[in-house]
């Protein structure tokens, strides 16, 4: 029986650990970034759910010194992932103390989440659980997001796309679905996209 495509490291899985990221789920956020221009220097950047790190790594490098990245994570971040413009906070999204330690330092340009729930390997339940991170991560982005934020967050498809969608359009100029190539082909996963905060 042939091994799982999860289980090697794919040509993603090779180039993150070359260049230095945590994992390959730092390409996604790239191509994201690349397409909508999610990320700007100077800016605040809230990164839901960012262990090990690539996101994070990401938004640090990208702001090349300037701005301020908030992680959040129930585990913590690679050891290698560390910045003076950084603040990472261990725990729970749910929790009330974790949101207020979050809004500490003001209000957000970006709200990143490639959040995943721990998937059991039956579809239904794994779409329940990632449609869960989607409403919190709309929430954190209704809440914490400055006029003409962006925000982008995975979900699992069939885990009702257009439902947040719609949401999220009363909430952001322009909302869609978009899914980068750095994706795994059996991966269904996709991203929901929002720009410029109302």
């Amino acid at each position: 029986m042939s091994a799982n495509s999860y289980e090697k490291p794919d040509f993603w899985s090779r180039k993150a650990f070359s260049e230095g990221y945590p994992a390959r789920s730092v390409y996604k956020l790239k191509e994201i970034d690349e397409k909508f221009g999610m990320l700007k220097k100077n800016s605040r950047i809230l990164d839901l759910g960012a262990a090990p790190g690539s996101w994070t790594v990401f938004s640090l490098r990208t702001l090349n010194g300037t701005g301020h990245v908030t992680s959040i994570d129930l585990k913590p971040l690679a050891k290698d992932v560390k910045a003076d413009n950084l603040t990472f906070i261990q725990g729970d999204l749910y929790d009330e103390e974790v949101r207020s330690q979050a809004l500490e330092g003001g209000y957000y340009d970006a709200v990143i989440c490639d959040a995943a729930p721990p998937t059991t390997g039956n579809r239904v339940i794994d779409t329940a659980r990632s449609s869960g991170l989607v409403e919190l991560a709309i929430f954190y982005a209704q809440t914490m997001l400055v006029q003409g934020g962006n925000f982008v967050v995975k979900i699992f498809q069939g885990g009702d796309q257009q439902k947040y969608l719609k949401q999220m359009r009363e909430i952001f100029e322009s909302a869609r679905g978009f899914k980068p190539e750095a994706c795994r082909n059996e991966s269904f996963e996709t991203y929901l996209v929002g720009l410029n905060k109302k």
